[in-house]
Formats: structure tokens, sequence, C-alpha cells
């Protein structure tokens, strides 16, 4: 069988252009569905939205690790990663399809608006799923341009479907419509991989069943995703399903304000570890990584500073009936975003001298992250909650320094 004939790959300044502005536009996506949530809910029902919203953040995570990260690290032939591209969209597919036919299933008949809220996100997990790995897919295939493309389409329906729905709306129609405005950008990017993968051989569902196997590095990516993230949005979700779901309404509405810092923090996991490589020696990487470290730290206490400022009537425009849950967990929140800034530049140059010391540090320090928050709320409610995350994000920053520290006294050493 002949091998596609692949197109020639675009100047690496425009495919790396292309990847940070894919990049910018989903996150800009995901903040602005949640501020048009909020402006669109009650400050009840956005609470259940946000429940149901750090549920999907959850499941998106996983799925990201499990298969894009995976699929990122995969080398070959163009027919080869055609192939692998393929493979990961149609394990996505059947995998999310199962799982959101027994989350809706298990919470359909169930009273509330989280429960509603869920059985929607059952019925569109598929859509959303699969759209968000088509992403990895097309930069696998050296084409991000594509996924760029989809993504703009999908914030171009997502947006003005969701301001369309008038004020009240419940989390469970809200979660549903957010999830089929995904479907054109889905369609998109399922017509772009087919043409682009055409001829490659071999079936897509075989190669799916591979991923389900013990040599798949996904398994590796979601214990790290887990243990990492997840451990402390799924306290969260705990928190809104047993305590209290305003307060899980008040943190989303509270990080939603610092999307751009996520944007930031994505970009340097993404480009720091081959940006630091140049630096040559492990001291000047680390001096590197500390000061993007502390300009991103200034940056997330100089919005902090912005936000504090900011009118009422400004805040209600952008987060509704929530802002006024949000507004007192700025000055934590914002102390958290500047400790996760020095931690995460922490992680990049551990990632560089020893990659395998991170993944103790973040079973320890985010069990440590689930212990605060839970100690901060019994304590203090949902500001007593959002210092308890705080205070994780800066354990865990100072404990990754040190490691750092004692990493380049092993290097003087040696």
């Amino acid at each position: 069988m002949s091998r596609p004939a692949a197109p020639s790959p675009r100047a690496p300044r425009a495919a790396a252009a292309a990847s940070v502005a894919d990049q910018a536009v989903a996150a800009f996506t995901n903040i602005a569905v949640v501020v048009v949530a909020a402006r669109q809910s009650t400050a009840g029902d956005f609470a259940s939205f946000a429940v149901v919203y750090t549920v999907f953040a959850l499941l998106l995570g996983a799925a990201s690790a499990y298969v894009g990260q995976a699929l990122a690290l995969r080398r070959g032939t163009d027919g080869e990663l055609g192939r692998h591209a393929r493979a990961s969209a149609a394990f996505t597919l059947g995998g999310s399809a199962a799982l959101g036919a027994l989350l809706a299933a298990a919470t359909c008949a169930l009273p509330g608006g989280i429960a509603a809220g869920l059985a929607a996100l059952g019925l569109v997990l598929p859509i959303a799923l699969t759209q968000d790995a088509l992403r990895y897919a097309f930069a696998l295939l050296r084409r991000p341009h594509l996924a760029l493309a989809a993504d703009l389409l999908r914030c171009g329906v997502a947006l003005p479907v969701l301001a369309a729905q008038p004020y009240g709306t419940g989390p469970g129609r809200m979660v549903l419509v957010w999830g089929l405005s995904a479907l054109p950008a889905l369609l998109l990017g399922a017509a772009l991989l087919a043409r682009l993968t055409r001829g490659c051989g071999g079936s897509a569902l075989a190669g799916a069943r591979t991923m389900l196997g013990p040599a798949h590095l996904g398994r590796r990516f979601a214990v790290e995703f887990g243990v990492g993230n997840g451990a402390s949005q799924l306290a969260i979700v705990g928190l809104g399903v047993v305590a209290n779901p305003l307060a899980v309404g008040a943190l989303r509405g509270a990080t939603t304000l610092f999307g751009p810092m996520n944007v930031l923090f994505n970009a340097a996991t993404g480009f720091g570890p081959p940006l630091l490589a140049r630096y040559g020696t492990p001291h000047r990487q680390a001096r590197a990584a500390a000061s993007a470290g502390g300009v991103l730290a200034a940056l997330a206490l100089a919005l902090t500073a912005a936000l504090a400022v900011l009118p009422d009537a400004a805040g209600r425009e952008l987060l509704g009936d929530t802002w006024a849950l949000a507004v007192d967990l700025l000055p934590a929140t914002g102390s958290q975003y500047a400790a996760m800034a020095m931690g995460t530049c922490g992680l990049l140059v551990l990632r560089v001298l020893t990659p395998r010391s991170t993944l103790p540090i973040q079973v320890v320090f985010s069990a440590l992250s689930v212990c605060a928050l839970l100690t901060g709320y019994a304590l203090a409610g949902i500001t007593g909650a959002a210092w308890g995350l705080f205070a994780g994000s800066a354990a865990k920053a100072t404990a990754v320094w040190l490691r750092a520290a004692m990493e380049l006294r092993t290097v003087v050493r040696g």
C-alpha cells in the first residue's frame, strides 16, 4: 500500500506561532465559557454548573494525559504518525462515549442542579473530549494551524450560543448547550484529519485497542495528572457535592479571573524545557527559571491588585451574581497563583535536571493541598478554603526549589 503524500510542513516559526495561538484560543474559550455561564445564571445555578465544569476539567485532564501527552511522544514515518493520530481519536471517542453513557445513566434520574448538569455532561462528553484530542493529533502531524481553525470555530459558536441563553438558565441546559456547541468544530476537525491521513492504512480501532495495553505511556502520565492536579480538583468537587456548592462557584469564579495566568503557565510548561536547555549549565538554567518564576509571580500579584480595585458594577458584568462571593477570595487566589508561578518554574528545572524526582513531590504535596483545602474550609468557610489552596501551593513551591538546590549541589560535587 502506498504511503500518503504528506504536504510539506510549515516553517518552524509559523508552526510555533500557530501552536501558541491555538493554546491561547482554547484557554480564552474556557475562560469565556465560565464568564458567560456566570452572567447568565443565578449564584446557585452557577455553583452547580461550576461543580459539573470541574468534573469535566478532571476528565479532560485525565484524557489529555492518557491520550494527548503519550501521542505527542510518538515518532515514525508520516504513515505511522497518521495511524497513531487516527487511533487516538478513535480511542477517545469510544472511551468517552462509554464513560459518558455511564455518567448520564447514573445521574439522569437524580434531583438537583448538579445531577442534571452531570447527566448533560455525560451526553456531550464524547463531543468535548474528542474535539480536544484532535488538537494533539494535528500537533503530532505538524499541522497546528488546523487545530487553530477548529478551535476558532468552537469559540465562534460556543460564546454566542451561551450568551443567547436567558438569565436563570439551569445547569443542565447550560452544560448541554455548551457541549453541543463544540459539534461543528469536531466535525471540521474529523474531516480535516480524515483528509490528512487518507491512505495511511491500518485500522483505527485496532490501533485504539493497543492503547489499553500495560506498555502505553499514557498510564504514567495519567497517574502524574491524578496526583498533581486531579486530587485537589476532586476535593473541590467533593466539597460542592457534600458541603456547599456555592464554595465551588466562588472558587471557580475567582480562578477564572486569573485565567491569563493559566495560559502563561501552560506556555512555560510546554516551551520551558527546550528554552532552558539553551542556557548550558544547570546553574544558569536554574537562575533563568527562577527569574521567569519571579516575573510570573509579580504578574499574578499585579493582576490581584487590579482586580481588587475593580468596581462592583464591572465585577458583576464579568461574573454576574457570583462576583459577590468571588471578590473576597481574590487576595488568597492571587497569592496562590504567585506561589504556583514559582512552583511551575521550579518543576521545569527538575524536569531538566532529574525528571524522575517530580512524581514523589507531586504525590506528597497534592495530598497536603487537599488537607489544607479541607482544613481551611472547616476553620473559615470558603475564604479559608482559598487560603488553604494557597498554603498547599506555597509548600509545594518551597519543596520544589529545595530539591532543585539539592540537585544543583550534587552537580557541583560531581
